[in-house]
């Protein structure tokens, strides 16, 4: 596909043609209303639910989609794309050109108080350096979010700073850096308009689009998390692990969750076995950083931490390990208490099962009054041991109860 630089090009018809003609491959020259959609659907990979504003910027044009819970809206092409923001940059028009587009289009003012979604490579290169300018403890791109009047007070330092200021934050691409102040300065107004409530960082876009737009139904309409769980567990697991049979078996100690727990609690499932291979010393460490970073869609900032520290705890790692301290920042009290007890219960499952499959559903898990029961077929002996004892002790401490086998 192609986009505006052909899209607006004199000749851009006979450069598609040109294309066509040497590759043997059609050229599909993607309208703004069509590019703003495929960025849109880029967005849904990781926010399935996305409410509020979606804004694709480019080097020629903006796109924009209005997105009422996964639903697209009104869409519109704006031609202030970073690169021609960068060529007004000696008229002192660029704010007044933005204003004025941003103006034509009364219908974005719908999305205040909702949340304003930031796309293509230069807002990405803007979250980098908010990123690093806040002191955000998680450097990943995707889904970052920053509260809007924050960001608009950044925006307008970026942009009123020059590219230069830029050099000294890492992880801002060289390439950037020139016509990064104007994406700052686009956003600064936008935000001015828009008065969002937050303004989130999308690692996808239109690429990640056009890929969603070919894949058959049956892929399409897969959770991103889950799936990905799935292929990582069976990468590198030991067995064909689907977790839904260690999901089932913790399901008594999570009465009431909700739909979006549940999700949660079987992505942690799926990856409980991935640090069998690592060595015991490191396996905590090493199984955090792997789910804190892995390249997940559908994954707020706090669903990262929340999974990568209860697999953490499943490999027991230390409580007060400096290394996940400051990420706990981003936790309540409720999530930090989530991800104790299903770390502990994690771990209490490989112990009796020996991570393979097929023997943890011979034993089932009850809460009685004022008890956690471990409830073991007749063989029992074969499961019990001294560890199983302790940490069934300890997981039943952490709901506040006494533990039992029976």
């Amino acid at each position: 596909v192609a986009t505006s630089a052909v899209r607006d090009a004199e000749d851009g018809p006979e450069f598609a043609a040109e294309i066509e003609r040497r590759f043997g491959h059609p050229v599909e020259i993607l309208s703004g209303p069509d590019e703003a959609r495929l960025a849109a659907m880029g967005l849904l990979c990781g926010v399935p639910e996305a409410d509020g504003l979606a804004g694709d910027l480019g080097g020629g044009s903006f796109d924009l989609v209005a997105l009422n819970r996964g639903e697209f809206g009104q869409q519109a092409t704006l031609p202030v794309g970073h690169l021609r923001l960068a060529d007004l940059s000696g008229s002192g028009m660029v704010g007044e050109v933005i204003g004025r587009e941003l103006e034509s289009l009364p219908w974005i003012r719908a999305a205040r108080g909702r949340a304003l979604y930031a796309l293509g490579g230069s807002c990405r290169a803007l979250a980098r350096v908010m990123i690093e300018q806040t002191g955000h403890p998680l450097h990943v791109v995707d889904n970052f979010s920053i509260d809007a009047d924050y960001a608009r007070d950044l925006c307008r330092v970026i942009a009123s700073g020059g590219g230069k200021s830029l050099k000294k934050i890492s992880g801002v691409p060289r390439s950037r850096m020139a016509t990064l102040p104007y994406a700052a300065k686009l956003f600064e107004c936008l935000l001015a308009v828009v008065e969002p409530d937050r303004l989130v960082f999308s690692g996808f876009g239109m690429r990640e689009g056009q890929l969603l737009k070919m894949l058959p139904d049956a892929f399409r309409l897969q959770d991103p998390l889950i799936a990905s769980c799935k292929s990582m567990a069976e990468r590198i697991g030991r067995f064909n692990f689907r977790g839904t049979g260690l999901l089932q078996w913790m399901a008594p100690l999570f009465d009431g969750e909700s739909a979006d727990e549940k999700r949660l609690r079987w992505a942690a499932c799926l990856l409980s076995d991935i640090g069998w291979s690592e060595h015991p010393d490191y396996r905590a460490e090493h199984a955090f950083h792997r789910v804190l970073r892995v390249p997940f869609a559908g994954l707020t900032h706090g669903e990262r931490v929340l999974l990568a520290d209860a697999i953490y705890v499943r490999y027991n790692g230390e409580p007060e390990s400096a290394l996940v301290e400051p990420l706990r920042g981003l936790l309540d009290a409720g999530q930090l208490s989530w991800v104790r007890v299903v770390g502990l219960a994690l771990r209490l499952a490989h112990t009796i099962a020996g991570s393979a499959p097929g023997i943890l559903s011979k034993s089932k898990l009850k809460i009685g009054a004022d008890t956690l029961i471990l409830k073991l077929p007749p063989d029992r002996d074969v499961y019990i041991s001294e560890t199983v004892i302790r940490r069934l002790k300890t997981l039943a401490a952490s709901l506040g109860l006494d533990s039992e086998i029976d």
